[in-house]
């Protein structure tokens, strides 16, 4: 999914969410099941189960799961861009502010196909045999290596048109 953010200098600009139907149905069960379990013991007054909740944990469950999960998971994005100076990039909210990485500090950029579930354990913020993931959805992504030897993957629907990018700034930045 593309951003509708003016992209202004940026040479690259790329926002992907957790649209993916399974997370979404799986998302929409458990805040359904929490609006069910609000609906039939505090609006209908029926103890819901056989070994009910009492009611404040009702309303509990149904502010976490019936909307904050579902409310976290529509607002949650990963943004990457690449800026005249630098590659920032975020997983937000859980990180508000970007993490930016400067040009002279990588060492190299491939883009790669990846198997999310087997090498970092699945999507998100994950951590792997090749250093951190931060992904969305996809098997695709560009693997950055630093010059201090550290590596992390930022996955990408658009993997190779950012490591044509990044590439393209980082030896402008050589010359």
């Amino acid at each position: 999914m593309t951003s509708w953010y003016p992209v202004g200098n940026l040479a690259y600009h790329e926002v992907q969410q957790f649209r993916q139907i399974w997370i979404v149905l799986i998302v929409a069960f458990v805040a359904a099941l929490a609006w069910y379990t609000f609906a039939v013991q505090i609006l209908l007054g029926e103890p819901f189960g056989t070994n009910p909740a009492p009611d404040i944990v009702v309303l509990i469950i149904l502010a976490v799961f019936g909307i904050a999960f579902p409310l976290w998971f529509w607002i949650m994005k990963l943004e990457i861009q690449v800026t005249g100076t630098a590659l920032r990039f975020r997983m937000y909210p859980l990180h508000p502010s970007w993490k930016e990485i400067p040009f002279p500090e990588i060492a190299g950029v491939m883009a790669v196909v990846y198997r999310p579930l087997r090498e970092y354990g699945g999507w998100g913020i994950r951590f792997g045999r090749k250093g951190m993931a931060y992904n969305v959805s996809g098997d695709r992504g560009v693997q950055v290596t630093l010059k201090s030897g550290k590596s992390f993957l930022l996955g990408s629907l658009r993997a190779e048109e950012l490591e044509l990018v990044l590439r393209s700034k980082i030896h402008a930045g050589k010359r």
